[in-house]
Formats: structure tokens, sequence, C-alpha cells
């Protein structure tokens, strides 16, 4: 008579295939946490625009009840305008509306005469060998400047914004962003 195969090898493959799934799930979970960091920073990019393109809007003179925002649905709807107190931003701040606190993004304003952080950054940039990541820009910037107080957040939209208007360089190592001047044409060899 003939016996059924023994046991220990079926367990052995269910055993591989449950580590082979599991291997699998792994990868996938990092392939979806790399999405959701890239989309985190996608969206304070564009946070960071429309409180920029705001702007622009109110020294340009347009209200936001002027324009109009389209929906899913494709309906407009209209943005209410911001609350003003006898025809002025309240409490002098160009930009914010009266009744409407700064969100702990917010930068903290600048003393005339004081370098933005743009400025700040790009000059600690060009001072590197190699490129730098927000959090190390932040912990440089802190210690140049403790009088200032530095968000890595602020740090990280500047960085960005430097990158949008060509004067910094973004790179990607894993999941970490690198930031780093650019390189004018005239400073690269054989040119």
């Amino acid at each position: 008579m003939s016996k059924n195969p023994p046991a220990p090898s079926v367990t052995a493959d269910y055993a591989q295939r449950v580590t082979d799934d599991l291997s699998a799930n792994r990868s996938e979970q990092e392939s979806v946490r790399a999405e959701l960091a890239r989309l985190q920073e996608e969206l304070v990019r564009l946070e960071e625009s429309e409180q920029v393109l705001t702007k622009m809007q109110e020294v340009l003179g347009a209200t936001p009840k002027q324009t109009a925002k389209k929906g899913k649905s494709g309906k407009t709807t209209t943005v209410p305008a911001a609350r003003r107190s006898n025809g002025k931003a309240a409490a002098g701040k160009v930009g914010t509306p009266a009744g409407r606190k700064t969100s702990k993004k917010a930068a903290p304003p600048k003393k005339p005469g004081e370098p933005t952080w743009l400025e700040l950054a790009t000059a600690h940039l060009t001072g590197q060998s190699e490129p730098k990541s927000a959090a190390e820009v932040s912990a440089a910037l802190t210690e140049a400047h403790p009088e200032r107080a530095v968000q890595v957040t602020v740090v990280r939209n500047t960085l960005e914004q430097g990158v949008a208007q060509g004067l910094l360089e973004r790179s990607k190592q894993g999941r970490s962003v690198f930031y780093s001047p650019v390189v004018a044409l005239s400073a690269q060899p054989g040119s």
C-alpha cells in the first residue's frame, strides 16, 4: 500500500507561500507609502501656491468674491470675500483678513532689512558641497539665526518656492528629498 505524501512538505509549501505573500504585501505597503509621501509633498506645494496666488489677487485688487471656483459637479460656486473692518485689512497684516487666525505653518513676519527665508536658504545651500534636506537646512538656519523662529514646514515650502523659481534643484534619494543650488551654465566645465 502507498501512503499519503508526508505532511511536512505541504506545510513547507504553505509556509513558503505565506512568506512570499507577506513579502509582496510589505513591498506594496512601501510603494503606497512612497506615493502617499509624494502626494503629501505635492499638496504642500499646491497649498503654498494657493497662498501666494491669493495674496497676489488681493494685491491686484480682485477680491475672492469676484472669482469663482468650479467643483467636481461643474457648477460654479462663489467664494466669500474676506472680512474687512472699515474697508481695510485688520491688524495691518497684508493678506490676513480680520477674524482669521494665522495658521501654524505661516512664517513669522520678517523685520525690515532682514533677508527672506528664500535668501537665507539659498545662501546656505550655495555654501554646501552636497544637497541638503529641508530638516538639515532648517537646523542650520536655526543655528545661524537663533533670533528668528525657524519652522521645518516653512523652510520646506521656501525650498520648493526656490525650485519653482529655478534657483534650487530637488533630488530624491529613496523617500528623502534633497535640495541644492542650480549650477549656472557658465560655471559648468566646457562652457
